[in-house]
């Protein structure tokens, strides 16, 4: 295995600056407060806090029990994105057959709109690329601050589901399904290396 593989292998199960925590902490007017943020595997210690994330965001959540399943499926790369040591945002990606599949990405509504689902997104997209050739997803049309994130990242609405997700008093929300060609990352890399 080439060294390159190894360090790779490692980057999958933490991402992060140490020198950028440190000077955090020595000057912390020095660094953006997205920059303190780092990504790392999901694990099953996380689950109550991601639940209690996933509670305030969602009428409807996902019980522990769908977070527990993902982390034990093997086509699923679950992730959190954490603050310092706090736990601020998570996402789950399944992958398989050339696809990819944006199960779940959510953030604490308390830090909403500052860089973590960008970030998430990023590193799904990244995960993705290595395996599959089109990344999917399904939003609630109501959730316009996702809807522009995914726009914005070059994602395209592909068709809608009707009735999709409950909604407040019996009734259902469709779902916007959106789609991104992740063929034209590869090629933009070959270009770039050439």
């Amino acid at each position: 295995m080439s060294i390159w593989k190894i360090l790779d292998t490692v980057k999958d199960f933490v991402v992060y600056d140490a020198d950028t925590e440190f000077y955090a902490k020595v000057f912390p007017d020095s660094v953006d407060r997205k920059d303190l943020m780092r990504l790392r595997r999901m694990r099953l210690e996380d689950v109550p806090t991601i639940f209690a994330i996933e509670g305030k965001n969602y009428n409807f959540p996902w019980s522990e029990q769908i977070f527990k399943d993902c982390l034990n499926a093997a086509n699923y790369s679950c992730w959190v994105c954490l603050e310092l040591d706090t736990i601020v945002g998570y996402s789950i990606v399944s992958m398989a057959v050339g696809e990819a599949h944006i199960m779940n990405i959510c953030v604490d509504p308390d830090i909403q709109k500052q860089g973590v689902g960008a970030k998430l997104l990023e590193n799904m997209i990244e995960r993705a690329r290595k395996k599959a050739e089109k990344i999917f997803l399904e939003v609630r049309p109501s959730n316009e601050a996702a809807v522009s994130l995914y726009k914005r990242r070059g994602f395209n609405e592909i068709g809608v589901r009707k009735g999709y997700y409950p909604a407040v008093d019996g009734y259902r929300e469709d779902a916007v399904m959106l789609a991104l060609d992740l063929t034209s990352f590869i090629e933009d890399d070959t270009v770039e290396s050439a």
